[in-house]
Formats: structure tokens, sequence, C-alpha cells
């Protein structure tokens, strides 16, 4: 029988999210609660825990035993009972290799102790709802309790259902118990299938073959045929989206078949650690750039937080599971809500329709589920890039249109090597296996849960169909893969696949299914963390970080020591057989769950059809308020789909992996407008890829069509801010969303597919490869006793994708040379139709007129684009900034803010100039752009749209000019004039009222109030040495490369960038994982460099770095190797970011470093992603020799960075870097200061400086092309390589 104890820790909040909580308690209670919230640790062991190991176990965690608690009342937050949360594995992980071998799991929950004078039973139930998550989470209200998270229960049996009498009741009842959304004809085609077999179905084969043949897996709409108005239809959905491919197929070597698609990129050269020496090189081939899209709606609209971040970690997966295996590199995340309702700040716009209980609200979705998704990209490694954000909510024609049901889109790009494209056909007997986490009661019947309406299944089922993340285990995966890949033609994978919707079940039998093979599989083989699951919720459920894939079996020990040098869990399930039979036997109940054919599984079942009619839906008439101009704009900015959305940018690690050029942030003032998001094929040279969203979703409302046309518009005119040699190079990924069933919608979407697919296009060139369906957008409810139902309009949300000739001349919003005389250009692709509908101002007018903005001319984008191209080429574009959302007025306002100037414009608008026309010309959100060239150059650029035959639509509307001023003039009179600032105050609104809710308000009004203050540039650089020097270069000519350790531990994510880094400086870097010293594969001592790097090593559970700094300390052997490194005068050592917090708590061990802090959680308790301004102080750091006083902008990607100095402060030579503001003086305030350290402090040295670390990420902007924005003068060279240089120098 297993021990238990229980451990008391310290407060489990912030005082700010401790106000925050009793303020929602006072909000749903009426009642003002006095409580604490404290950490308590449960932990299971084969003995008792005492001496010795118990004083590790409490250093560790830090916390105590527990004692007795009081009389309050005591409610314990913990996870769901019979799953293990990814806190506990990783934290399990740590006690284990610190010695705890004991030590079965350790799990951590919340005890909150609250006084309970004249509480009620419903306001008892009202805390519980409100202190935790129904999803992921349990309330207890005992500790004796807490021992049932360790409960070890006997298997439950596997289930048959019996279909020898009354088959379809037998079926239909089966259907409704386990929720698996079998039409009629399915169970049908069951009943014969079974029949045939001669014999029951199992639940496990049930579950298996809903999950397979869902809406969400089968697109059965998509691929089903079409009667349009009485009228066949020649082709279904499906069939639309590949003509486009099959008329421009150029450049796509994979579509259709794999997880994700792959288009031709450059040939570049890549950089990675050698397979058998470790050590990092530069190969020169052919790159392939993968593109995948996905959506995450159902469970983000039914537990915000892990319904994002599992969507981001499952399209991650996507991409690495192409072919034979890729890198996934670069992210993107869209919402699409209701009214959000923020607190105190009504908006009379929004309606207020009410919501079903089991889902979020739209403002709860957009506070927890950015974060979500951010958290696992950034723990995973991958930087967030790009997106989009649209609440809209509004009854139009009698009928309610929204998104209660949200939108949550993840996507991203990667690279892949060119042999590994295609999926090799598995050979009889090769072994099948599952790579990542172990399987839990978590996620079960997903794919079928997603497939239905919110509110119109089962509300228990609804809460067990939502999975939660563990990137640091994807990250281990992912490790194990770019391994095996890093073998290029000896890559042990022959193929893989990520499992998803319906997990090993559904994973394994494509796997089997692409090769035409069958395989035999043993169900125990499976790592499970909950020994009570029945074989069919083994076989069936969603636990994420999975893998399924198949190698020779003479390849297992080559792939065994891989995953073993990763500690990445795997398991041989079977093997591959001839026959097309899958058979998954149990050998612990001796039953059989799943012995099925794979042509019954996967087979064809009956194909659906579709009979639509067209149901025009009547818009209002569209008449707008009588309003001031100057009215009209505050409200517009207000917007949330038109305001800031730094909110959701912030949060995200924009710079991990050090190959980003582009990203949200615009100029010195950090704007979040760019167009596209641009990366890096390499470390060396300039080609890449690029990445833009486009979707005009409410324009469906009255005309799918339009709205289509202009989702694929918007993305191309995005992604026209970046160099891309010709349009058709560009490739889509088209995300289908929509209300099937619901009157006129069918027609709606088969409409808005055809324009697409048949029409534009084919026009343009451009091909889709690859995308997504999710035609369940509707919601049903009761409000007040009456029925409510609300429908999203159908939802085209377009990525755009394409290689980047030269990442150089990507262009952006900031207004430029504002000294040198200079004109603003509209390129009106609407050609002058200024259509209002379903426009933001329309919006903010609670109306909706008919006309919508359309592409008329797919001509006019495709010489549009071309025009672009040419002039960028030319470098005769200074600014450049698509019209979209908010029209032609915010897109102006967008560029000042990002130049910090003002704006005279001058309209020459045909007629009379009445209100109503100035109105619909600045607020129309037709397609187009607005340059800024120079005066001097204005005939070039005209001539060059003249060529493209777009001369009648480009418009001269005026020039930026210094101060801050916003002057329009129409017909001679001023029309408007407007201070800046204050637009720029009001457009950030919605991110300020959020960031207030959900981070620390002192810091969101601290960044609000900064925002008015243009006088002082957020970026003002100043170098104190000529970076075009290379003081290493006399120690690289000798042909000597020292040999430096790039040191990483499970979670680690930022080794290959430094690696770069000391790489160009002349070093020898060597890929070192912790296993690698511990079974001494590696020796420290064979290394004159230790340079420790960033990401979330063990995910940050005991305090970041501190779990990696623990295997050290109470490892006495390993404990012993490093500290006879840090003492010695020869060696030298670098952390970063999480390397950091783990040098720094390892300062026992390293000589002069007494003064060294702790790092605790940032200030605003949020994670702080940032360009920063640090100034370089007169240390004795080797690393910044001939640096101080240098004030540079550096990459911040951090949540546990704020230095704690409580020990003993810092002497001055031992600081090394500091945040600073724009005048050089050590930044105090918000976010100036990412994490509100003391003076600034983000960089520190040991009093020799041969020992330095650091918080920000110098490696990772190791070219100007890295930087959101830098001066021009600095050229190619960013200044962060004199520190590589100098560790070089110091060598010698």
């Amino acid at each position: 029988m297993s021990e238990f104890t229980c451990l008391l820790g310290g407060s489990a909040f912030s005082d700010f999210q401790k106000q925050k909580l009793s303020d929602g308690l006072h909000d749903h209670t009426g009642r003002d609660f006095q409580f604490s919230a404290e950490h308590i640790y449960f932990v299971e062991s084969s003995e008792v825990l005492r001496g010795e190991d118990l004083q590790k176990l409490e250093s560790l965690l830090p916390a105590s035993i527990a004692s007795q608690f009081g009389s309050e009342q005591i409610l314990l937050v913990v996870p769901r009972v019979g799953t293990q949360s990814p806190w506990s594995s990783k934290a399990t992980d740590i006690a284990r290799r610190c010695g705890l071998d004991s030590i079965s799991r350790i799990e951590r929950g919340t005890m909150f102790r609250l006084q309970t004078e004249a509480m009620n039973d419903g306001d008892l139930d009202s805390v519980i709802g409100i202190i935790h998550d129904r999803m992921t989470q349990a309330v207890l209200t005992d500790v004796a309790q807490a021992r049932r998270l360790f409960d070890h229960q006997s298997p439950r049996p596997l289930v048959s259902t019996d279909i020898s009498g009354n088959a379809r009741a037998a079926l239909a009842q089966a259907n409704q118990d386990l929720g698996l959304a079998l039409s009629e004809a399915e169970i049908d085609y069951l009943i014969a299938a079974y029949k045939t077999l001669g014999r029951n179905p199992t639940d496990a084969e049930l579950m298996m073959f809903a999950q397979a043949n869902s809406e969400h897996c089968r697109h059965k709409i998509f691929n089903a045929s079409w009667t349009l108005e009485e009228v066949p239809q020649e082709h279904s959905l499906f069939a639309m989206i590949r003509n486009t491919h099959a008329v421009s197929p150029d450049g796509v070597l994979s579509a259709y078949h794999d997880n994700s698609a792959v288009i031709r990129g450059s040939r570049s050269r890549r950089f990675f650690p050698l397979p058998d020496s470790g050590e990092y090189s530069y190969l020169d081939e052919d790159v392939g750039i993968q593109i995948k899209v996905e959506t995450h709606n159902h469970p983000t609209a039914i537990s915000p937080f892990p319904g994002a971040a599992t969507g981001s970690g499952g399209e991650i997966r996507d991409e690495a599971a192409t072919g034979r295996g890729a890198k996934p590199k670069a992210g993107l995340t869209g919402f699409s809500v209701s009214n959000l309702h923020i607190p105190n700040r009504p908006c009379k716009w929004e309606e207020k329709s009410g919501k079903p209980g089991r889902i979020a609200s739209a403002l709860d979705i957009m506070i927890e589920g950015p974060i979500g998704a951010a958290s696992f990209n950034n723990e995973f490694g991958r930087p967030a890039l790009a997106g989009y954000f649209r609440a809209f909510e509004q009854s139009v024609g009698g009928r309610l249109w929204g998104y209660h049901k949200p939108i949550m889109l993840a996507g991203g790009m990667g690279n892949i090597r060119a042999g590994h494209i295609e999926k090799l056909r598995l050979p009889e007997n090769a072994a099948v296996i599952v790579l990542g986490g172990p399987a839990m009661l978590i996620g079960l019947g997903g794919g079928a849960a997603s497939s239905v309406g919110s509110g119109q299944g089962n509300e228990e089922l609804d809460f067990a169909s939502v999975q939660r993340g563990n990137p640091e285990m994807q990250r281990r995966c992912q490790e194990v893969i770019d391994g095996c890949c890093a073998r290029g033609d000896n890559n042990p994978i022959l193929s893989i696949h990520d499992c998803g919707a319906g997990g090993l079940s559904n994973a394994l039998p494509e796997l089997l299914n692409d090769s035409e093979r069958g395989g035999v599989l043993e169900l125990r083989e499976i790592p499970s963390a909950d020994g009570a699951m029945s074989p069919m919720e083994i076989w069936c459920n969603e636990s994420q970080e999975r893998y399924v894939l198949a190698i020779e079996q003479e390849r297992l020990e080559e792939f065994e020591s891989l995953c073993k040098r990763e500690r990445c869990p795997y398991a041989v399930l079977g093997s591959v057989t001839r026959e097309r039979l899958l058979r998954v036997n149990d050998r612990l109940l001796h039953e059989a769950p799943v012995d099925m054919p794979l042509d019954v599984l996967l087979g064809k079942p009956p194909k659906m059809h579709r009979d639509a009619s067209v149901a025009a839906v009547r818009p209002d008439a569209g008449r707008l308020t009588e309003t001031s101009l100057e009215d009209d704009l505050l409200a517009v900015l207000r917007v949330p789909s038109v305001g800031s959305k730094s909110f959701l940018i912030t949060i995200g690690d924009r710079s991990v992996g050090g190959l980003v050029a582009r990203d949200q942030m615009v100029g010195p003032a950090q704007v979040p407008v760019a167009d596209a998001a641009v990366t890096l094929h390499s470390f060396h040279g300039y080609q890449g890829e690029a990445m833009a969203v486009g979707e005009r979703t409410p324009l469906a409302i009255s005309n799918s069509r339009a709205a289509a046309r202009m989702a694929v518009t918007e993305a191309i005119t995005n992604i026209a801010s970046a160099p891309i040699a010709n349009l058709s190079d560009v490739r889509l990924s088209a995300n289908w969303m929509a209300a099937a069933g619901e009157a006129g919608q069918d027609a709606a979407l088969f409409e808005a597919v055809q324009a697409v697919g048949m029409e534009l296009c084919p026009a343009l060139g451009i091909a889709i490869p690859v995308g997504k369906d999710s035609l369940s957008l509707k919601t049903d409810w009761t409000e007040n006793a009456e029925p409510r139902h609300m429908l999203a309009p159908v939802s085209l949300v377009i990525t755009a994708f394409a290689p980047v000739t030269d990442a150089r001349l990507a262009l952006t919003p900031q207004l430029k040379n504002i000294d040198e005389a200079s004109r603003l250009l509209l390129i009106d692709l609407g050609n002058g139709s200024n259509r209002l509908g379903g426009s933001a101002l329309e919006q903010v007018h609670a109306t909706f007129s008919y006309q919508v903005p359309d592409l008329d001319k797919a001509e006019y984008l495709a010489a549009f684009f071309a025009a672009i191209q040419e002039l960028m080429a030319g470098g005769l574009l200074f600014a450049y900034h698509d019209r979209s959302d908010g029209g032609l007025i915010t897109t102006l306002c967008e560029m000042a803010f990002a130049g910090r100037c003002g704006l005279s414009l001058s309209l020459a608008l045909q007629g009379d100039h009445e209100q109503d026309e100035l109105r619909s010309f600045l607020f129309n959100e037709e397609a187009g752009a607005v340059i800024q060239v120079a005066e001097s150059q204005l005939g070039v650029v005209r001539q060059c749209f003249s060529r493209h035959g777009l001369e009648e639509l480009v418009m001269d509307i005026g020039k930026p000019v210094t101060g801050h001023e916003l002057f329009i003039e129409a017909g001679g009179e001023i029309c408007l004039q407007s201070d800046l600032r204050n637009l720029q105050q009001t457009w950030s609104e919605t991110s300020y009222e959020i960031q207030k809710l959900r981070d620390n308000p002192n810091c969101a009004d601290e960044e609000f109030a900064r925002s008015v203050t243009w006088d002082q540039p957020y970026l003002h650089p100043e170098l104190s040495f000529d970076p075009h020097k290379d003081v290493a270069a006399p120690m690289i000519a000798t042909g000597v490369r020292p040999v430096v350790a790039i040191l990483r531990e499970q979670g680690v994510n930022g080794q290959v960038e430094m690696a770069a880094a000391f790489d160009a400086a002349g070093f020898k870097a060597v890929d070192v994982h912790m296993s690698d010293l511990i079974e001494k594969r590696q020796h420290l001592s064979t290394f004159q460099g230790l340079v420790a790097c960033g990401g979330f090593s063990y995910g940050d559970v005991l305090g970041a770095g501190r779990g990696w700094a623990a295997s050290i300390l109470f490892q006495q052997e390993l404990r012993q190797r490093f500290a006879t490194f840090f003492e010695s005068p020869d060696h030298f050592a670098l952390g970063v970011c999480n390397g950091c917090q783990m040098l720094s708590s390892l300062r026992e061990i390293i000589p002069g470093t007494e003064s060294w802090p702790d790092f605790v959680a940032n200030r605003s308790g949020q994670f702080e992603a940032r360009l920063s301004l640090v100034k370089v102080t007169d240390s004795t750091s080797l690393f910044f020799s001939g640096m101080n006083g240098s004030i540079l902008p550096v990459a911040t990607a951090h949540g546990e960075g704020r230095a704690d100095f409580h020990r003993q402060a810092p002497s001055p030579d031992t600081i090394a870097l500091q945040y600073v503001d724009a005048l050089g003086v050590p930044a105090k305030a918000y976010p100036q200061n990412p994490n509100g350290s003391p003076q600034g402090v983000t960089g520190l040295c040991n009093t020799d400086g041969r020992i330095t670390i650091l918080m920000p990420h110098p490696e990772r902007t190791l070219r100007t092309v890295n930087f959101s924005w830098a001066p021009a003068e600095w050229g190619e060279i960013s200044p962060w390589q004199r520190m590589f240089q100098n560790a070089r120098k110091w060598v010698g």
C-alpha cells in the first residue's frame, strides 16, 4: 500500500490576483469574503518520507508538513480525480531526478480557507463555481479526500452492444449514451457490417467508428453531393477547393493527403546538430515550407484556456507529423467571439442576448483563451507572429448572428526536408509505436462533440470532450522527431501521425491505412496514468502530446536511444500486418476490444447529400444616425476588431528560434499594426517565408460570395507587404465555419466555396492545398424561459503563405522620413464603390445595410500585387498598410501611430461633400491599401500603377507631417481636426480594459498612460562601439574553434539560436543534454564554455529554472562536476532566460555570486514578450567588454524575470544589464521595465566576470533583420554579435 503525505506551501496568489478573485466573489454573491489561498501538495510514495528525503522534498517544493487547519471552511481545488496534471508529471520527474526514488507522484492543489459567517449553501456553490475550472479541476472539502487523487482501482470492463434482437434500438441507445453523433444511415451501415462479421460491436469499436467518421474527421458536408435550388451540382465543396490546385499546381509539393500541406521554399543553409557528434553545422539543401491552420472551437467554448492551448498544440503536432517528420517554426492564433460586454465600459451597440450556462462568455474566452494558446506556443518554443480578433453579435433580418460558439484559429508554418515530404509504405512487421505522454480519461469523444452545435449535446459529455495540454512533453517529442530528421535519408521514421480527435483509435488506423496495411496491437502496452480506465477509454481518449509512427524492427534500438536521451516516453504497441485487419488485444482482460477490418472502419459509409435553398437575409435600410465625424471615429476605434490587439500579442513569445524577421510590432514605438509575419530560412541569407490572415465574416450575412472574396483579398493585401516573387507563389489555407442546416446557410456556404474555388483563386492562379471545416457554429439556450438561438454567418478565414525573396525588403505601416516631402496614396480596389455594409461604422450604429464591400474584378487584385512588389523591389515605398476593418481612416491613424507623426489629408471627393459621402469614403472597408512615397518619386510610382492598369484606382490623399494632429480637409473645408495621441489611446481601450481584468491593473494603467506620450520614443538605441569591427577576427583566423557546450534540459527550447550565436563567433558549438552528462556520454571538462539556454525546463513547475538546478544540486557527483567547472579560471559560462534562472539557483557552487537574486513572477503577473531597451553597465562581465554605456533593443520573453534581492543587494560591478527608458535611466514603469526588477536589473555576472546571467535574449537578434525595428544606420550586423565575439576573444 502506498503512503500519503500532505505539505503546505506559500501563497497561491499575488496581491492583485487575490483582489481580483475577491472582487469576483463579491460580484457573484453580493458578499465580501475573507479568505486565504495557499499551495498544498499531495505526495504518493512507496514508503514513509522522513529524514533527509523529507528535507529534500520540503526544499524542492518549497513546503512543510501540513499541520492543523483551524476552524475555517476549507476548500481544496485539485486536479480532476482520475487525471494526472501536467504539473504533476514534471514535478515528479524532478523529484526522481533528485534521488527521491520512493515518490510515485506529486500533485499540487490550492487550499482556500474561508470565513463562513453568514454563508449559505447558495453562497458556497457560487464560491466553488468561481474558484475552479470544471474542465480540469475538482473541489474537495477535506484533506483526507485528496487520497482519491491516487486511487488505484481495477479497470472498468469492455462493453458490447447486443444487436441480436432489435439492433437499431440497441445502437440508437449506445449512440445516445456514448455521445457518438451517428446518423441514421451510419447506424444502418454498422448493423449490416456487424451482421456480416457475425458478432456484437464493442464500445471501443463504436467510439472509434464515431470519431473516425465524424463530421470533424470525415468532412461529410464538404464531400457530399449537392442540389442547389433543385438543380444538381456538378462538384462537391471539396472538389471545388481541389480545383484551385488542379488549375495552379506549381510549387505545391504535398496537398490534401497529409497532416499539413507543403509548398516549395528556397535553397538555404539549414543549421542543426550532427547526429553522431552533436556538433552544430550548416547544410545546404532545398527547404520545404509546411502550412497548416486548424480550429478548436467547441473545446474553447467550454473551457477557454485548455481549449485554446490544445488547439495550438494539436496544430503544432499536425506540422510535426507531416511526411516522415518536420519542424514547426512560427504560429498564429485567431478568435471570433460575440460581444464582450466589458464591465464599466458599456457600448450602446452591444446586444445583451444571454448565453447557455455551459459555455464561457465572450469576455472570459478573450481573457483566458489567448493565454492558453500563447502559453502552449511559448513553452513549446514556437513564436506567435500573426492572427486576428473579431467580436461580432448583431440582430439582422430577424435573426441573431454571432459567435457564442467561438472560432478559435490555430495555425502556422514550418520547414521540412525534401526527402521527408512523403510518408513511406510500411513493410510487413514494422514496429508500431506511440510516442509521448500517457493515456488519461480526458478528451473522450471530442471529434463527435465538436461536430454538433453548442447546446445540442449532453452537458457532461461536453465537459468530458475537452483535453488539457502539456507543451513540455510535446517539446520532448519534437526533439526526438528532430533527431530522427537530422539523419536525412537515414531517418528511421517511415511514417508518422499525430493523435488528435479520437486519439489512438483514429491515428493508428490512419497510420496503417495509408499503406493499405493492418496491424496487431496490444492495448496494455499503451502508457496509461489511470489504471481504472476501460479498454474503450484507453483506446479512444484524446490525451494530448502523442504521436504514432512506424519504424523498421532493425532501427528500434537506435530510435529508443533517441527517446531515452530526450526522456521522452514511448512504447512499441505491436506490428504491421499484410492483412487489412486491425486487431487490438488485451492481455489483462483477455478480450479483443477491437477486431475490425479497416475497410469497415474507413470504408464507405453512406455518402451525404445536401439539398440547399437560398434564403435571402433582408438587412436593415442601413441609415446611419446623425453623429459627428469625430464621434464616429472614436466609436469605430473602440470596436475590438479595429482597436489595438496588444493584449493578445505581448503574452506570446515572438523571437524564439532566432529566425523571426517581422512580427506584429512596428517602429520604435512598437505599435501592433504589421500586416504580415516574416521568418527566415536560416541564420545565413535573407530568404524565408511569410504568412498573413484575412477574414470579413459579417459580410456573409447578406452576401457569402462577397465575404469569401474579401477574405481572400484581405489575406493577399496583407501578405503583399512581404517581398514575394509572384502572386502564384502565394498559397492559401481556407478554414470554413458555418451553421450547417440552418435556413439558407447551406446555400450560402456552397456559393462562398464556389466563388473562391471555381472563380477567384483560379483567376489569380492561387491554390488552396490545405484547410479545415467546422460546420456547427450555432447555439441554442433558454433565456428567461424563452428559447434563444444564435447562428454564425458563413465564416471563411483565409491564411496566405508564401516564400519570401529578401526579408530585408518587407514593408511596415510605419510612416518614415517625415522631414522629407512625401505623399500618401490610396489604391482603392473598390474603385469608388465605398460600400458600408457590414462595416465597423455600421456596427457601432447597430445597423447593417445590404451593399457590402466586394472584389468586383480579380484582375485588379493581381495587378495590385504585381505593382506593389515592383515598387518594393525598387525601394520606392516608405510605408504600406492595407485597408480593412475601420476603413481608410483607421488605416491612416495606425500608420501615424506607428510613425509618431501627424497627418494632413486633402480629399478630392466627387460630388457635394455631404456628411454621408465623407463618412462612406473614410469608413468603407473596401479592399485596398495606403502607401507612402517620396514626393520626388510620385511620377515613377504613378507610371508603375499605370503600366498595371490601375491608374484610375490611385488617389493622392495627403501627407504625413511632424506633430500629432490629424487634419482632414475636403472641398476646401476642414472636416476634422483631432489629436492623434488621444485617438491612439481610444484605439487602445479594448486592449487596456482586458489587460486590467486579466493582469496587474497597475501595469495596465502605466502602459495605457504611456500611449499619449509621443515625445519620448519607446526605443532609442545608442552605441558606444563599432559593431562592424569583429574583435574576435584574429582568433578566428587561427582556425582554432574552442568547444562550447550548448546545454539544455527537458523543456529547453532556445538552444539552436544560441548555438548559431557562438558558431558565428568562432566556437565549435555542441548540443549537450543533461542526460548526456548524467550518463557520462559528455564531460564538462572537455568544454571551455558552458551555455545554459532558454525555455521552460520541466515546465517551470517548481519555479523557473529551480527544478533544473535542483537536479544538479541533489546529485552529489554531478554537483561536484559543475562546481569544478565553475571554479576553473579557464572556463566561462552564460545563462540566458531559463538558463539564467537555473544558474542563479546554483549560486552556492558558483564563486562570486553571493548577491545573485532569485527570479520570481513578473510584476504584471503575465508572460512578457517585448522588444525592450537595455543599458550595458560598467561590469566585470567578459561578455560585455568594451560595450559599457551602450543602450540596445533586446528581445524579452519570460514569465518569471523579476529579480528578488531579498538576501543581499547586488554589487554595482556585478550588474551587467539594466532595463532603461529612452533617456537611459533605469526603468521603473511598465512596460519599459517588463518584469518589475528593482533598478531594472536584468543581467548580472560573478565577481571575476567569467560567468554571466541574463533574462533577455541577445542571441535571438544576431542580425538587424531580426529586430522588429532597428536604426537604419546599423546596416546588417546586430550589435549583439559583439558579446559573443568578446567570449571568443577572452578564450584567446
